[in-house]
């Protein structure tokens, strides 16, 4: 089975921002630029206010367990934020899919990319592999990439300190 990339770094990096949301629309940028997202388009400090909003109710379809409920919500998105896929060679590295149209703002490319992203990751790798941290304390997201597909924590150390807690239970 093909797995498609796209729907794997669209989904890591909305859970990254939902996990540590930026604190100024200059970090958000970098953080997009660091992922190899071009932002070849105006930004504005509206965006950050609209992409912390929109990460929250992307944060919705990680915290729905019903995998009927998860698709009605990722559908929603899907239907507010994404176009048709079209071919664009934008910025002169290639040829690629967009799934928005163009002119958006980056808060409108965000939520194209997270929602068509988790669409693929979700049908892609199953539609369990979303979801928060398993350490009790812990409320982060995580998507799961695993090639078996159980991870229950979003990283190794929450697993560890669940693991040793289990350990001394006993």
């Amino acid at each position: 089975m093909h797995l498609n990339p796209y729907g794997e770094y669209a989904v890591t990096l909305a859970a990254d921002l939902a996990n540590h949301p930026p604190d100024s629309t200059g970090d958000l940028v970098d953080r997009c630029v660091d992922a190899g997202i071009v932002v070849d388009f105006p930004v504005t400090d509206d965006d950050l206010a609209d992409v912390l909003a929109m990460l929250d109710r992307w944060a919705s379809i990680a915290d729905t367990t019903s995998d009927e409920a998860r698709a009605e919500q990722v559908n929603l998105m899907l239907t507010k934020a994404s176009a048709y896929p079209r071919l664009t060679n934008h910025a002169g590295d290639g040829w690629h899919l967009h799934y928005r149209d163009d002119q958006q703002s980056l808060a409108g490319v965000l939520e194209a990319l997270f929602s068509v992203g988790t669409a693929l990751h979700l049908v892609g790798r199953g539609m369990h592999r979303l979801g928060r941290c398993a350490l009790e304390e812990c409320t982060a997201i995580y998507a799961d990439t695993s090639r078996n597909g159980r991870q229950r924590y979003c990283s190794p150390k929450c697993a560890n300190r669940d693991a040793v807690r289990r350990h001394r239970a006993r």
